[in-house]
């Protein structure tokens, strides 16, 4: 199979397993956000560290001690995943799935204000249109709720945080999981002991399988991410980019299909909304990658027959 056919398949399976996350959390009742939360953090540990020794690879972990720049900026990420992780289990189990799909997929039009504000990127006048109709889609639906989308925004605010302190520290998948989850580590252990002294950890309470499930938590955590890691070394970016509106419009459709939530005119009205900035911002980014692969290939095709004529 070639790399790129690899890739794509890897990248599906990843953002197919991140979309279908809605239906494994609740499962894990009667455990609370919290504790499955700091359960995932202690078994995506433990995934991860499995994975590392199988593929025999801890240099890596010497060499980063000696730049504290990058621990701290991990130990960041690591802070602001966990306010991630735990909004998005609360409202997968609260049954606002609908409201968190909505955050994955303005995720990347929240990415590109952070480029503009913080990298002082600028942008394209097709990209400020895709941005001001997500301004708009988020207003109208905060009429329609009769509150802002907090879930939403929230999720796509701290994802896309994560994102740019990742983008910034420069550190591998598995070893960047495997800092960020280590820095989580004691909190994590600490909460679950303080649920066993009031008598409200459920690990071992509710029986074999939901133990197994808690942790399972960890291993979902872990393989999605290398699918991911191993898709976005094969692929393009713009097919990344393609493939990343999978998970939110799997989590549509299980809050729709599955959860049954309300979607009322004005609802649909503002979600339509939402996916034609993301269709315009995906069109020009397609675009614009075809302009300036067609430029490269003019530039390597006019150097030699200025060489030859010299």
């Amino acid at each position: 199979m070639p790399e790129s056919r690899r890739g794509v398949l890897y990248g599906i399976a990843a953002y197919g397993m991140w979309g279908l996350f809605p239906l494994y959390w609740p499962l894990l009742k009667p455990s609370g956000a919290l504790e499955i939360l700091a359960h995932r953090m202690v078994w995506s540990l433990a995934a991860v560290v499995v994975i590392l020794a199988v593929r025999r690879h801890w240099s890596w972990f010497r060499e980063l001690l000696r730049t504290p720049k990058k621990l701290a900026l991990l130990a960041l990420a690591a802070a602001i995943i966990t306010v991630n992780w735990g909004v998005y289990i609360y409202a997968v189990n609260a049954g606002h799935v609908v409201e968190s799909a909505l955050g994955y997929f303005i995720n990347p039009l929240v990415s590109v204000l952070f480029g503009v504000v913080l990298l002082k990127e600028r942008l394209r006048p097709w990209q400020w249109g895709a941005v001001g109709l997500g301004a708009a889609a988020v207003l109208l639906l905060a009429i329609d709720y009769g509150r802002p989308p907090w879930i939403a925004l929230t999720l796509a605010a701290s994802f896309g945080t994560y994102g740019l302190v990742k983008k910034i520290a420069q550190v591998g998948a598995a070893e960047s999981m495997a800092i960020e989850t280590l820095v989580l580590l004691l909190p994590a252990l600490g909460y679950l002991a303080f649920l066993q002294g009031q008598g409200q950890n459920t690990f071992g309470s509710e029986g074999l399988g939901h133990a197994l499930l808690l942790v399972g938590a960890g291993i979902i955590t872990a393989i999605p991410l290398l699918l991911f890691t191993a898709s976005a070394l094969r692929v393009p970016l713009t097919t990344v980019g393609l493939l990343q509106y999978i998970a939110p419009v799997l989590q549509f459709l299980v809050g729709i299909l599955v959860v049954h939530e309300v979607m009322p005119a004005s609802r649909w009205v503002g979600f339509a909304i939402v996916w034609l900035a993301l269709s315009v911002f995906t069109w020009d980014g397609l675009r614009t990658a075809r302009r300036s692969r067609r430029a490269v290939r003019e530039s390597v095709t006019v150097q030699p027959a200025e060489m030859t004529s010299r």
